[in-house]
């Protein structure tokens, strides 16, 4: 069969790697590539450099949905089209070109979490299981007909091991798809409006702590922002990113955002006890170790860092 694939960021690669090995990718669609860092250096997205390393033809248009767009993916003329995490709303011109079905692999249980940003906030909101979901895409946002799932417990994991979990069962997921078609046994069920919750995406507010709340939520915050985003504190008008913290019990009667303890460890007063700080970022530095930051950075006890 022959494949479009429309994928961006990392979490699509693994994918796009598994369905290049269960038939023809005639077009790899992404998006624009973007400047980045302190230099502005022109970026490729992850699915452009795996698609290029496969040989794979790559479009990057501003707007998929546009004329010129439409006309080069109907010259390809693709069996099925499989988009995952691509980034654009596509238009019922999009939908109605492949010859037997375009699919979305998203990383929730559908109708669970539909939108931008399932595995940050699936974790942020103390959920214990997740998975993916191989959809119908339709026009509404993420609420097209399911063919399958597949569950993973989260344990301790933060959105980066998450990731990297979901994006592998998304491939396998695709490949059992693909094996359907080609057997003529696909079957979609339409899915549970009245169950349906939103991931929506993150934005620079939810980065921000508060440590009025109770410590597991804190925690489950840390690490569902870690490691593409880190969650931030002011200390002395500098910010600084937590990316990984465990709860603590603790019966002081501080104000909640208070330092405990600086010293060994970084004790930070929550709503009802404490966090005990892992892995943290100064301004313009890298993630280190807490015991590594300690050695060469100091806090003050009894200071009350800055949240909301």
């Amino acid at each position: 069969m022959k494949f479009i694939f429309m994928g961006t960021p990392e979490f699509s690669v693994p994918i796009l790697d598994r369905l290049n090995s269960l038939g023809e990718v005639a077009l790899v669609v992404s998006q624009e590539d973007k400047r980045k860092g302190r230099g502005k250096k022109v970026t490729k997205t992850p699915v452009k450099v795996k698609a290029e390393e496969l040989g794979l033809e790559v479009y990057q248009p501003q707007d998929v949905n546009s004329f010129d767009s439409i006309e080069i993916l109907k010259e390809v003329g693709a069996d099925i089209i499989v988009v995952v995490a691509y980034g654009q709303i596509l238009k019922r011109e999009i939908i109605d070109l492949p010859k037997k079905y375009i699919v979305n692999v998203h990383a929730s249980l559908l109708p669970e979490f539909r939108g931008a940003a399932p595995i940050n906030r699936v974790i942020m909101e103390g959920k214990e299981v997740t998975g993916v979901s191989l959809m119908r895409v339709e026009e509404g946002l993420d609420s097209g007909a399911v063919s399958a799932v597949k569950e993973i417990k989260i344990g301790e994991m933060n959105a980066g091991d998450l990731e990297d979990k979901l994006s592998l069962m998304g491939a396998d997921l695709l490949e059992e798809f693909i094996k359907e078609v080609e057997e003529d046994k696909v079957k979609f069920v339409s899915q549970d409006e009245s169950k349906k919750t939103y991931a929506n995406k993150i934005l620079k507010d939810d980065l921000i702590l508060d440590f009025r709340d109770n410590s597991k939520k804190l925690v489950n915050i840390i690490r569902g922002l870690s490691p593409h985003y880190g969650a931030k504190f002011s200390y002395e008008d500098k910010i600084y990113k937590i990316f990984d913290a465990e709860v603590v019990e603790c019966s002081s009667d501080k104000v909640a955002g208070t330092i405990l303890k600086s010293d060994s460890e970084l004790l930070i007063k929550s709503g009802d006890g404490a966090i005990s700080v892992k892995e943290i970022q100064a301004p313009g530095k890298r993630a280190m170790k807490i015991d590594d930051f300690l050695r060469g950075n100091k806090f003050e006890e009894n200071y009350l860092i800055g949240g909301k």
